[in-house]
């Protein structure tokens, strides 16, 4: 039996609202330690951010989760929800110790009308910024081994970054969710699964000790650990295509890459451009160029990192620019996606622009979800800082404030007194 090609077939982005300009963070900072300055703006330099985006009080993962599926159903009015088969959530950031944020978001997308059936699977995957691309990889498997061509899954990468606050790391959270319609003979991205390259390791580069809602980060030992495990799941691709690394890289027209920073990206890619291209600096930055690079990292130097959905954010925004820049050439088009998650766990895998690509992308409005309301106070931002807050205050404070809540939002409407959250669409 021959398998029907499997991908993508839409991308839909949520980020919130509220935004900390990194300039207004740092100055903070340094009004309660002088001490933190230089450490502090050499931190922002070398990793490129300008601002991080993070939830409204009512918000969490699962809401996030539950609003990037919303809008990723709305641009899709034509899609049979009883063909719906898969709803799975990559995260690092669960809301509960057993239940998925995927049966979460099923429940909260029933609740505001949109018929998801029961006959379907959900699940969760947790491997640190890895769990989306694991979540998508099983999905399009299923789907090609059920050989029914007519159904569809739903796979949504959703995070919230949060560290200590006053260290260099805290510049470097962010949230958001980006919801994949995954599909066979997909409309968006070809996707080509029987070729990932692989590279897993047992190290501590990055780690949430049970009960905590800051990461802990080695972040100079992280990076190194991100090359390495790159090179080795790029060359193990290489293999299984029978490529010459050379000629994979040259035939490559846009590379997608986590990133935890702005930065993080572009020394990744000159790293393995070096390694296998040979050309100086000066030519990486002319061949990066050519493929219009720079549109693939720029939202995360606004938005921050978003974990699981770093690497679509960064897809996405891709997309729209090399649809802006080549119209309906960016057909056939070849993409490698290395999605890379702390632990660890890297993934390179290739993908080809499909057919109907151009009028999927001409439908997104990317640059409204990219400005965020960087004018809210620092209360606010402190008050995410604190929570989560305990049930009784959390419950307090939803009564008190649920009329703020815009229409068309997913929100945590209470906690239960036997820590069961309970979800509401308004």
């Amino acid at each position: 039996m021959t398998s029907s090609a499997v991908g993508i077939g839409d991308l839909a982005v949520y980020i919130p609202q509220p935004c900390m300009d990194l300039e207004t963070l740092v100055a903070y900072r340094v009004n309660g330690d002088a001490k933190m300055e230089r450490r502090l703006r050499r931190a922002v330099e070398s990793t490129g951010q300008r601002s991080m985006r993070y939830p409204q009080p009512w918000e969490d993962n699962a809401t996030l989760a539950a609003q990037a599926g919303h809008r990723l159903l709305a641009q899709n009015p034509q899609l049979d929800l009883s063909k719906l088969r898969y709803i799975a959530v990559g995260t690092e950031t669960s809301v509960d110790l057993s239940k998925p944020v995927a049966a979460y978001v099923e429940g909260m997308l029933q609740n505001a009308g949109h018929p998801v059936p029961d006959s379907i699977s959900t699940f969760q995957v947790q491997h640190a910024c890895a769990g989306g691309t694991i979540s998508m990889m099983s999905v399009g498997a299923l789907l090609q081994a059920s050989g029914r061509t007519d159904e569809t899954g739903m796979v949504i990468c959703s995070d919230i970054a949060r560290y200590e606050t006053a260290t260099t790391a805290e510049i470097t959270q962010g949230a958001g969710a980006v919801a994949i319609l995954v599909e066979t003979n997909p409309r968006l991205i070809e996707l080509d699964i029987s070729t990932q390259g692989y590279c897993s390791r047992d190290v501590d580069d990055f780690f949430r000790p049970l009960g905590s809602v800051t990461a802990k980060v080695k972040g100079g030992y992280s990076v190194q650990c991100y090359h390495e495990s790159l090179d080795a799941a790029f060359r193990d691709h290489c293999e299984r295509t029978g490529e010459d690394p050379r000629e994979a890289l040259e035939n490559t027209d846009m590379f997608v890459l986590h990133i935890p920073f702005q930065r993080m990206a572009w020394i990744a890619i000159h790293r393995l451009l070096s390694e296998h291209l040979h050309l100086p600096p000066e030519k990486i930055e002319a061949f990066l160029s050519a493929r219009g690079f720079q549109a693939a990292t720029e939202p995360a130097a606004r938005i921050g990192n978003i974990y699981s959905g770093a690497a679509y954010l960064s897809l996405a925004y891709y997309l729209k620019d090399r649809y802006d820049t080549l119209g309906d050439d960016i057909v056939g088009k070849r993409i490698l996606l290395a999605s890379y998650g702390s632990g660890n766990t890297m993934s390179v895998m290739r993908g080809r622009v499909a057919e109907q690509a151009p009028g999927i992308i001409a439908g997104w409005d990317l640059d409204t979800v990219r400005e965020g309301n960087c004018e809210v106070s620092f209360d606010t931002y402190e008050r995410w800082i604190e929570a989560p807050a305990e049930p009784e205050a959390y419950n307090r404070m939803i009564a008190e404030e649920v009329t703020e809540i815009p229409s068309g939002s997913f929100y945590l409407a209470g906690i239960r007194d036997d820590g069961y959250r309970e979800y509401s669409f308004k």
